[in-house]
């Protein structure tokens, strides 16, 4: 897995290459008989409803429900629906297209599964802190196969944005800020979502989204203005998108936001530029919701016509609810404002991919409702969630108060702790409450019985309503040991859910102050979808656990960690700052001219009210066990050309269990022809160790992991001097030095 990391992320790097034909997760180039046979008898009416899609009634995806949309369909003015699912509601519409239009083409079913379908997993960011490359691309298999039986052959899914904005709220869906990580977690997720043939019918077809640097909003604040060099775009923001399309994903959706000035939308150098003629792109683009209309209020276009024109003319295949193509687009190619060919290549591209997901072959092979009720909600799959979840949780402080004792009365405090709906969290696909076995409080009773738990609600997520913290003061009186689960409303996270702070919100803190000061062992639990503010909760707490979201089994999932049947083994993907006034803060940040070095100058890039460093590190996880590092070992102090080095440690368990530890490499290249980043995540590796067992872990270092973006912009290794991390975490000062030549 180790090499296979450090290839992949260079794959992902590589833009500039030049492309071969490009290829499916077949391997076959993406090209049917069928479909230009078709485009031969389309009319352009009936190549226009090909570039639609439109919502159905089902769910709320944006601002607006356009109605009618089953007429449409047998128009032939609409040939993708989303927000739509079951195996009988699929088969109703599909029949429709397939047996009252002209041409029978089928339709295409998309949908948000983005940390499951039925069966819900944590939300990605927490997916992304399990480090488990294996067991995200397998959390994507059960979505698919859970979606795709109920109809679905689509989902917009992965979630490429790279984001260091934890005021964002759809930080929550990404996997963090690396664009290491990030790149494997990309591939991985396509992989698991798309397998190896797109045909098999539980699979979906994966969306790529949201091209380009989403996660960079200004002020954190959804949907607003993006803006920075090309540099910093294709060498930390543009690598998981391309690892997910090296992957074979085979859909992209354009982002909101404007990047150098022009909507992502209409953003020729994004959809032409780089994704087809540099990476090679073959498959379709889809606007996000109304994506196209937008363009009026970025003031970029006219009115909504101009911008379907100037959208479907970047290089935007399908439409995505605006209804822009739908109503303006025939009469732009009849004045010649837009080409046929433009349509045509469109058109294709899309009825493409249809034909690799089978549909012209069944069109109803998505459509089994005995497949549905077979696959939906597995013994197998709340397995596989619950292991994911704990693994996902990532323990940031534990002053010997956990894992907790079974016997003495607890103290479970917080309306999150009973609360179903936010376990599952935002984006919750088809997930439902009443398939949530046991919330936390419930879990926690079934383990120590319910006689031994006492529950004060205390006060909720966001009032500053203290009516309830007498109840839980006395509660916690009673107890011997206490856990407080708070955190944020899971509505909180998520699109359109930015904030201008990253406290946890409503009386809860103050709450765990009273609490704390009674001098009882105090657990928090957190419930969020974003890096908070944790400066006094870990001043107050004993032990914190980051939970996230964390899905359908979450309730066993957090009690398995707090009583240790399960050992924490996550790690952070993102880095948790001191205070909001530290954001950005990131672990591949640059120095500067004067960097902080000593405690008591004035004129060095510091704060004077804060330390530099965060609060928890990117990387960084607590284990119920401990582990040594021996000192960094190369196998030589330079290299050349062709060739590489290893570096190596010695990781041991000195603790009294077994645990999985997350070994990380990072380097930092010491000068340039640019200014690089003061350390880089380049390798790490997942191992589990036996108390008292030791291992070597060895990462291998060539050229193409020290290659970067040099200052004419091309790809490629400098001469010079290197430092190498291998540690625990981001802040790790385990270090070697090597020199390229």
């Amino acid at each position: 897995m180790r090499r296979r990391h450090l290839l992949l992320f260079a794959a992902g790097l590589l833009l500039a290459a030049s492309c071969n034909s490009p290829k499916t997760t077949t391997g076959k180039t993406l090209s049917f008989p069928k479909v230009d046979s078709l485009l031969k008898v389309m009319t352009l009416e009936e190549k226009i409803g090909q570039m639609v899609l439109l919502t159905s009634d089902w769910s709320v995806t944006g601002p607006s429900i356009r109605e009618g949309y089953l007429e449409d369909i047998r128009r032939g003015r609409c040939g993708n629906i989303f927000n739509a699912y079951t195996a009988d509601y699929t088969r109703k519409m599909q029949e429709i297209a397939v047996n009252e239009t002209r041409l029978g083409i089928p339709l295409l079913f998309g949908y948000d599964v983005i940390h499951g379908f039925r069966t819900i997993f944590p939300v990605n960011l927490g997916i992304s802190c399990s480090w488990d490359i294996d067991a995200v691309r397998e959390s994507a298999v059960i979505a698919a196969r859970e979606a795709a039986a109920a109809g679905l052959h689509w989902t917009y899914s992965p979630m490429c944005d790279i984001s260091v904005e934890p005021r964002w709220g759809r930080i929550s869906e990404g996997a963090g800020e690396d664009p290491y990580l990030g790149s494997l977690i990309a591939a991985a997720m396509t992989e698991g979502y798309q397998g190896k043939d797109l045909s098999d019918p539980l699979t979906l077809l994966a969306c790529v989204k949201h091209y380009a640097a989403y996660g960079a909003p200004q002020a954190g604040r959804d949907y607003n203005t993006v803006d920075m060099s090309e540099r910093w775009l294709r060498e930390f923001y543009l690598p998981p998108y391309k690892a997910a399309i090296d992957a074979g994903a085979l859909s992209v959706m354009a982002s909101f936001n404007e990047l150098d000035g022009v909507p992502a939308t209409a953003n020729k150098h994004l959809m032409q530029d780089i994704l087809r003629d540099e990476w090679g792109f073959q498959g379709f683009v889809v606007t996000d919701y109304t994506g196209i209309n937008e363009m009026v209020c970025h003031g970029y276009a006219e009115d909504e016509a101009d911008a379907g024109r100037l959208a479907v003319n970047a290089g935007i295949d399908m439409d995505m609810q605006s209804a822009s193509f739908l109503n303006y687009l025939k009469e732009q190619v009849e004045s010649g404002e837009v080409s046929m060919k433009t349509v045509d290549d469109a058109v294709r591209r899309i009825l493409n991919v249809k034909a690799a997901l089978g549909l012209f072959d069944d069109p109803y092979r998505y459509c089994s409702p005995e497949r549905e009720k077979e696959l939906t909600l597995t013994e197998e799959n709340l397995r596989f969630a619950r292991k994911l979840s704990a693994e996902s949780m990532v323990l940031l402080k534990n002053d010997g108060v956990l894992p907790l004792k079974t016997e003495g009365k607890i103290a479970v405090i917080g309306a999150l702790a009973d609360s179903a709906d936010d376990l599952l969290g935002s984006w919750r696909g088809a997930g439902e409450v009443q398939h949530i076995p046991r919330t936390i409080l419930g879990a926690i009773r079934e383990k120590v019985g319910e006689k031994n738990v006492i529950y004060a609600r205390g006060c909720d997520e966001l009032s500053d309503d203290r009516s309830g913290f007498a109840g839980a003061i006395a509660a916690a009186i009673l107890a011997k040991q206490v856990v407080m689960v708070i955190g944020e409303d899971c509505q909180w996270t998520g699109e359109a859910a930015s904030r201008t702070s990253i406290k946890v919100p409503g009386v809860q803190t103050e709450l765990l102050r009273r609490i704390a000061a009674l001098g009882k062992p105090v657990t928090v639990v957190l419930m969020n979808g974003r890096p908070l503010d944790l400066s006094e909760e870990s001043e107050l707490a004993g032990a914190i656990l980051e939970a996230w979201y964390p899905g359908t089994m979450g309730g066993y999932a957090v009690a398995d960690v707090l009583f240790g049947d399960v050992n924490p083994s996550g790690r952070l993907s993102v880095t948790f700052p001191r205070n909001l006034g530290q954001v950005p803060l990131y672990h591949y940040a640059k120095n500067t001219g004067r960097p902080y070095v000593h405690p008591e100058a004035k004129y060095e890039s510091r704060y004077l009210d804060s330390p530099n460093t965060p609060l928890y590190p990117f990387g960084y996880g607590l284990s119920y066990t401990s582990f040594d590092y021996s000192p960094v070992a190369l196998s030589a102090d330079s290299f050349t050309g062709d060739s590489g080095i290893t570096a190596a440690v010695t990781v041991t368990n000195k603790g009294p269990r077994e645990g999985t530890e997350t070994v990380q490499m990072y380097i930092r290249d010491l000068v340039g022809s640019v200014t690089r980043p003061v350390r880089q995540l380049k390798g790490f590796e997942r191992i589990t160790l036996a108390p008292g067992e030791a291992r070597t872990v060895e990462f291998y270092i060539d050229a193409e992991t020290l290659s970067f973006y040099r200052q004419d912009m091309t790809w490629g290794a400098e001469p010079g001097g290197f430092n190498v991390w291998i540690g625990p975490d981001s802040s790790t000062g385990n270090v070697a030095g090597f020199s390229y030549r």
